[in-house]
């Protein structure tokens, strides 16, 4: 494992917390309301539901630091943990966020590459992801690693049903 990328450890839960929402503020706010946007921090990213994502035995959660500072983070799934495709050869990305002010800075290319590496020494045949299909940055990059469209599927944000493109990595 690179010196810069750790596993986000129990006792972090408020800084997890505090990055989740800062980045998915960052990401999407320009495309959805704050009252959207407050009711599903309320929902998906409360302390209850992050702690049970952290105990998940088939989760894990991954800072990636610069200089000592959380620069952003990545959650794996694998096994009964993914989401929509649940296939042992498989290793599901749910989240992957870099914060704003360490963007552009192949912070997210070394990010998507330990999680390669992972998959890889986990034996997993391929990587998927769920992506907004209005994240236009965000499908430049995943196209620019490897990713390709194998299907959509809906995304509740918080009432608002909005529709996610799946997208697969083989390894």
């Amino acid at each position: 494992m690179p010196d810069n990328i750790k596993i986000c450890k129990k006792n972090q839960l408020d800084l997890l917390r505090a990055i989740s929402i800062e980045t998915y503020r960052d990401t999407f706010s320009n495309s959805n309301s704050e009252t959207l946007m407050t009711h599903y921090f309320q929902d998906a990213l409360n302390k209850e539901k992050l702690q049970a994502e952290l105990n998940h035995p088939n989760s894990t959660f991954y800072f990636i630091y610069v200089a000592k500072k959380v620069a952003g983070f990545l959650k794996v799934n694998v096994m009964s943990a993914q989401t929509d495709i649940k296939d042992y050869h498989a290793l599901e990305i749910e989240r992957f966020y870099i914060r704003k002010s360490f963007l552009r800075k192949g912070l997210g290319k070394q990010l998507m590459n330990f999680t390669c590496d992972l998959a890889r020494q986990e034996n997993k045949e391929f990587i998927w992801l769920g992506v907004w299909e209005n994240n236009i940055p965000a499908l430049h990059f995943y196209k620019k690693m490897g990713f390709y469209k194998i299907g959509t599927h809906p995304f509740n944000m918080a009432g608002d049903i909005q529709t996610d493109l799946l997208l697969q990595k083989d390894l």
